[in-house]
């Protein structure tokens, strides 16, 4: 059986992988922002260009975390990465806020809950570039089960360093930001290692 990591674990794990690595997470993430934000404020056509690279740019960004965590040495240019798979990330982005919007209109808590069961598909996209949409958010599904509260409360375990970082005027989320990121960067691969034993245990 598969012991999940705690997750002040996860946390102080990523805080040992950020110590002297802080400044390409910190300049990968300013650029994902300035890019995307940027796109965003052109008038009408905005939305429509955001739509369309949103989907790459997450599994760019996505990419980059992997290889941080797993001692890569990342480029800031992996974040352009998943324009290699246009048509796959943002199919997968498109089909993740369809699901979500038709369990939103039904109810706000299970659009919610199927937010967090979806929440592994880019990094599922990123470690199986050739699986089928449809597959990666079947796993993604599968592979929260039982994971959703602990993914749940290590989201809220950054409130109130988000609060310290409001009063910074914002300066504080260039270290929070990746420190996040980082954090559930590690929750994914211990989801992965968990989903991976139990379907050795079952073969």
């Amino acid at each position: 059986m598969y012991n999940a990591t705690l997750n002040s674990e996860l946390r102080g794990v990523a805080r040992q992988q950020l110590k002297g690595n802080w400044l390409g997470p910190i300049l990968a993430l300013i650029l994902y922002t300035v890019i995307v934000s940027a796109i965003t404020s052109i008038p009408i056509a905005g939305i429509i260009f955001c739509l369309l690279i949103v989907g790459p740019f997450t599994l760019g960004i996505t990419i980059y975390f992997l290889k941080f965590v797993r001692g890569q040495q990342p480029r800031i240019e992996e974040i352009f990465n998943g324009f290699k798979l246009f048509g796959e990330s943002l199919g997968l982005y498109l089909l993740m806020a369809l699901f979500v919007l038709l369990w939103t209109l039904l109810l706000i808590i299970p659009g919610i809950i199927m937010s967090f069961a979806y929440s592994q598909a880019f990094f599922i996209l990123a470690d199986n570039p050739n699986m089928k949409t449809t597959d990666i958010l079947r796993t993604s599904n599968a592979m929260m089960k039982g994971y959703k509260m602990k993914y749940f409360l290590l989201g809220l375990s950054f409130i109130g360093w988000s609060i310290l970082c409001v009063l910074t005027i914002g300066i504080g989320f260039l270290w929070l930001s990746p420190y996040i990121k980082v954090s559930f960067t590690n929750f994914y691969e211990d989801v992965k290692n968990a989903y991976i034993s139990n379907q050795q245990q079952e073969a």
